[in-house]
């Protein structure tokens, strides 16, 4: 891909970052957004799904919202979705010339909320494997201590991290393929993070190692996420189940995800 191919939000610089070290900061991807998604979450908390959860754990303070799978339920997060810049940037980034929708995330810590996002990569958790994927992440609020934070580098580890159930820490399975969750903070592992404005967005591979802290500042901090698909990306089984758990999708290894589900929002 050559400069002149890049989206306007990116310069070569972001790309060659994101390929090097799974991650890079997009300044004002949503910008023009954030109020359609700011409505969107307000109807999602209202109306959570069936996925949505408090993240409840003995101890806590504050509330922790998560809820995803509602892009279709919602025309708020469908208008951003479509109509957004994401689908290009996400193309650019993973140099795919097209973009396959996997599924929306919306995350709410409440104003004194204690609870961190636990440490995690995204792709163990899902029946999708690939080299071209991209999560973006969102805040509709300004952040510093509760932004998203990211171990550079982790997409390329030989081992993926063993996903865990966020308020249990319990193991959604076992599997000598996977290596247990670190502490990037106790092992000195570069950990990339940013202050950021309403609309920025952090780019990160399915495969980087991510938190955040918990909310203990007097202000809400919602967060939009998107996480898209680029043109090698495939079904996988894993050890157990997945989340999202997508029952019935009747996909075999090694296919593309099914068009009707996950839609092809860029290229052919």
């Amino acid at each position: 891909m050559t400069d002149s191919a890049i989206h306007p939000l990116l310069a070569q610089q972001d790309i060659d970052t994101f390929r090097r070290d799974g991650v890079v900061l997009v300044r004002g991807l949503f910008a023009d957004h954030v109020e359609t998604l700011r409505r969107g979450i307000a109807a999602n908390m209202a109306d959570p799904g069936p996925y949505a959860s408090n993240n409840e754990r003995a101890g806590e303070t504050g509330r922790f919202f998560d809820d995803y799978c509602n892009w279709e339920r919602f025309p708020e997060f469908a208008w951003v979705v479509r109509n957004s810049p994401a689908a290009a940037v996400a193309a650019a980034l993973m140099r795919s010339k097209s973009v396959q929708m996997f599924h929306d995330h919306v995350l709410v810590k409440e104003p004194g909320t204690s609870m961190a996002t636990p440490w995690h990569q995204d792709g163990p958790y899902y029946f999708v494997e690939g080299r071209q994927t991209v999560s973006f992440w969102s805040p509709l609020d300004p952040v510093r201590e509760a932004t998203l934070r990211c171990v550079a580098g982790s997409h390329l580890w030989e081992k993926e991290v063993l996903p865990t159930r966020w308020a249990s820490q319990e193991d959604f399975f076992a599997g000598d393929d996977y290596m247990d969750v670190p502490d990037p903070d106790a092992e000195g592992m570069r950990i990339v993070e940013f202050p950021m404005r309403p609309g920025d967005a952090v780019a990160f591979d399915f495969r980087t190692l991510h938190g955040a802290r918990g909310n203990r500042s007097s202000a809400r901090r919602r967060a939009f996420s998107l996480r898209l698909l680029g043109e090698d990306a495939r079904y996988v089984e894993r050890p157990g189940p997945t989340s999202p758990p997508y029952p019935g999708h009747g996909m075999q290894p090694g296919q593309r995800l099914r068009e009707d589900w996950f839609p092809t929002l860029l290229g052919a």
